[in-house]
């Protein structure tokens, strides 16, 4: 029956509308520092088997295939694209970027995450108590924390994340703290719960943390800040193609509710 077509074809706008979602998300945070894009998988539902293959038929032979019909699709997951985004050169000391694996840590409430959350955006400035923080509307503390002195002529961050400062009137430079990174088994199931960040969750694994740029650790850019990896023109294309098949299952929903109509007047 045509019920059949029309509930595959309403499950198949209700996948493309979150898709359309996802890429409307993506589209937005084109330009959100360490944005990181997400892709909607699909998966088909269950099947109605009507014949089985391998079974013999009246003349003793074996039928080379089955008689299936799907009862439509869902969206099985969001999957994070971790790629690199590109480098912006800053001229803010505090501007840092990740070059290859790894994410920077930050604080947030006791009940998210054990009270410590991992991001890629690397726009770091200072509170008012000298503290390292993101340059956001929370303010998130850089974990382990870093303070720094009023005095300090300037600020320098190497590859290791190692934080050194110049002070008035002095000539080496005395290290006040050491920036550490988090790497994780499987990035993409760590849950996401805005403002740029993520925490821990079963599927992730545990944050493996430790000094930048040593084993599979990136290291640390300063003066950089890494763009989000958003292709606009790859999300475009997505978008058309998620247009044209939103009106392909509209087109197999009115397809199903004129063959139901003709059924529903045979009897006249």
């Amino acid at each position: 029956m045509a019920t059949i077509a029309l509930q595959s074809a309403a499950s198949g706008l209700k996948a493309l509308n979150t898709r359309l979602d996802v890429i409307a998300n993506n589209l937005a945070n084109a330009n959100t520092n360490g944005y990181k894009s997400s892709r909607a998988n699909f998966q088909d539902l269950l099947y109605v088997e009507r014949a089985q293959p391998g079974v013999e038929n009246s003349n003793g032979d074996q039928r080379p295939t089955g008689l299936y019909v799907g009862l439509g699709v869902k969206v099985s997951g969001t999957q994070v694209q971790f790629g690199q985004g590109s480098p912006i050169a800053s001229d803010n000391p505090l501007d840092i970027m990740i070059e290859g694996d790894g994410f920077f840590q930050v604080t947030v409430d006791q009940d998210l995450g054990g009270g410590v959350a991992y991001t890629r955006a690397g726009n770091f400035t200072l509170n008012s108590q000298g503290e390292i923080v993101l340059a956001n509307d929370q303010g998130r503390r850089l974990e382990p924390q870093i303070s720094l002195d009023d005095d300090v002529v300037s600020i320098t961050i190497d590859r290791n994340g190692r934080v050194q400062v110049l002070r008035p009137g002095g000539t080496a430079l005395e290290e006040v703290g050491q920036i550490q990174t988090a790497n994780f088994i499987n990035p993409a199931g760590l849950r996401q719960i805005g403002e740029n960040l993520f925490v821990e969750s079963a599927a992730s694994g545990p944050a493996v943390v430790g000094e930048p740029g040593t084993e599979s650790r990136g290291s640390i850019q300063q003066n950089m800040l890494e763009a989000s990896n958003v292709d606009p023109t790859r999300e475009l294309i997505e978008l058309i193609r998620t247009q044209r098949s939103f009106e392909l299952n509209s087109q197999s929903i009115r397809a199903a509710d004129e063959a139901l109509q003709t059924i529903g007047q045979l009897r006249r």
